[in-house]
């Protein structure tokens, strides 16, 4: 019998780095790119059902784009109550943006003390490759120390951005699963 299963998935880092544009051209199946910058206010909620591959079952993302400025920080953390994965995001031609995905780690991590959350750190902006200052390997370091799995996309050019849901999507399904089968071993 298939299965939806909802799936809270909160995107965090610093103003700019593109949150919003890549939750945005995910949420469009890479149909549309948000020419107008306008900055998020605290959170945005965008819904999209992930298909699980070899299964009937699909994930429902309820994808929380959160402000990236400090101004916004107490009402944004409001609606991190449990998430089931995170999403991390910088600007890899932003060094301040690279060295702030530790302090949102932590802000996660003291939203949800105890709870080992699937997570994804994505490189935002590899268009602008004259520009970058973070290297790939750097990125990668960065995400293998904190337990995330590593991503580059290019809101702009639509460039794997629907990867780390994909793979979020997955980890999450992987989880239920595994509560599933200890749930049924117990009875």
């Amino acid at each position: 019998m298939p299965s939806i299963l909802r799936c809270k998935c909160i995107i965090v880092g610093d103003a700019t780095v593109g949150k919003s544009s890549i939750a945005q051209v995910f949420h469009s199946d890479s149909s549309h790119f948000p020419k107008n910058y306008t900055m998020t206010q605290g959170v945005e909620v965008l819904v999209k059902p992930v298909n699980i591959p070899e299964t009937t079952d699909s994930v429902e993302m309820y994808i929380y784009d959160s402000a990236g400025k400090e101004i916004f920080s107490d009402l944004v953390r409001r609606f991190w109550d449990h998430p089931s994965v995170v999403i991390v995001v910088y600007d890899c031609t932003s060094e301040t943006s690279f060295s702030s995905v530790k302090k949102w780690l932590e802000r996660i991590r003291l939203q949800c003390p105890n709870m080992q959350i699937p997570g994804a750190l994505v490189a935002n902006k590899i268009d602008l490759d004259q520009r970058r200052v973070i290297s790939p390997k750097a990125g990668k370091e960065l995400a293998q120390s904190n337990k995330l799995e590593y991503f580059e996309c290019s809101a702009k050019e639509m460039q794997n951005v629907d990867t780390p849901f994909f793979y979020l999507a997955n980890e999450f399904h992987k989880l239920y699963q595994e509560r599933v089968e200890l749930f049924n071993s117990l009875t």
